[in-house]
């Protein structure tokens, strides 16, 4: 972990004891901060008193580029927000321009959305897990859930011919259908998906040094995880069960049987712990979705390349592998956006990080932030 010693500091506490504080810098780096951010940390000895994430070093002012893009140019830009789960990002603009200009969507793209956004949501979470084996000296669950990963991106790039940037939800549908084969290949990975999960939690969370390193470290109270606006695994490793999917449904997902896991505690076990989880619910949703889609159209017909919505504005959200994402789109009835903004669900748990961090040791710092599984790219925009 790259650490840069800025400076010490004397500073009196509430009791007038002054203590010899030292400031360090970690990062701004990408191996020890999961994306390109810099943490200002105030140590008195190896406890953490004050942690200061600094952000931007990613801002790319998409939501300000949308603005000169017109709605289609506009997808290939969200793609580049949460990089790690691209397939969300598509599908949450693509929602808030088809409630903007009344697009109707097939049911087969319905179907199609499920199937390659619940595949995304266990890629992402095979890497946030990897990250937090990584992160606590557990290479071996890194190299396991990356495996995991990999197969989600090579059913992804023969799926639509991209790996990281898919480009593949589209307003009214979908780019391409799913070739021939794909489906079985599909079924066969989450087969197979059911069995690694199994030996990952055996082989990391039932292991005593990952409990000694993750149990009781960043303990989030749910109460906090409400008012700090949290959501997704954050908020539901604290016992918050709210998921989009189930409390304000979308799409076809009002006809798929799964559960939501939650956990007890709300520290960094149980939030890896629950990502681990959510993928054996991925793949019962997977499932059902292959056989309940019927044959059919995958994009709706006759729509022209330039959009021009009525002037109004919407808002569409979607559970991500982070959280609730949404975008808010403003039209004046031109070709291109008003206005577009992203509410990040990585960037509201981030916040969390001075809370949770306080009192910690240095070395439990950068488990209670991959905890939180930020990706940057969302983050700065």
């Amino acid at each position: 972990m790259p650490l840069d010693v800025e400076s010490r500091e004397a500073v009196e506490t509430a009791e007038g004891e002054v203590v010899d504080e030292l400031v360090v810098n970690v990062g701004p780096s990408h191996p020890s901060t999961h994306g390109v951010c810099r943490v200002i940390i105030h140590l008195d000895g190896e406890i953490v008193t004050r942690a200061e994430p600094v952000i931007g070093y990613l801002h790319r002012g998409i939501e300000k580029m949308a603005e000169n893009r017109t709605y289609l140019q506009v997808v290939p830009l969200t793609d580049r927000l949460d990089y790690v789960g691209s397939m969300y990002s598509n599908w949450a603009y693509c929602r808030s321009v088809e409630r903007l200009a009344d697009i109707p969507v097939p049911e087969r793209a319905e179907y199609l959305r499920v199937i390659v956004c619940e595949l995304q949501r266990i890629a992402s979470h095979m890497m946030a897990i990897g990250s937090n084996g990584a992160d606590t000296g557990a290479l071996t669950l890194f190299v396991y859930a990356f495996d995991q990963r990999e197969h989600v991106v090579e059913l992804f790039e023969e799926l639509c011919g991209q790996r990281l940037t898919y480009n593949y939800v589209r307003p009214g549908g979908v780019s391409h259908d799913m070739p021939e084969g794909w489906a079985d290949d599909v079924r066969a990975f989450t087969a197979a998906h059911r069995s690694a999960l199994a030996e990952m939690d055996k082989l990391f969370f039932g292991n005593v040094i990952t409990r000694g390193r993750l149990k009781g470290i960043g303990v989030l109270s749910a109460d906090d995880a409400v008012a700090w606006g949290a959501s997704g695994p954050v908020a539901r490793g604290s016992g918050v069960n709210w998921d989009l999917r189930k409390h304000d449904p979308y799409s076809v997902y009002p006809r798929f049987d799964f559960d939501i896991p939650t956990g007890t505690d709300g520290d960094c076990y149980d939030r890896a712990r629950v990502r681990l989880y959510e993928c054996y619910e991925s793949c019962r949703i997977i499932e059902q979705a292959l056989a309940q889609m019927q044959p059919g159209p995958h994009r709706t017909e006759g729509l022209p390349r330039l959009i021009a919505p009525p002037p109004g504005d919407a808002y569409d959200h979607i559970e991500s592998a982070r959280g609730a994402l949404g975008v808010y789109l403003v039209s004046d009835g031109s070709t291109r956006p008003y206005r577009m903004k992203v509410r990040s669900p990585a960037f509201c748990n981030l916040a969390l990080l001075p809370t949770l961090a306080e009192g910690h040791m240095l070395s439990d710092l950068v488990a209670i932030l991959g905890s939180l599984d930020p990706v940057f790219g969302e983050v700065d925009r």
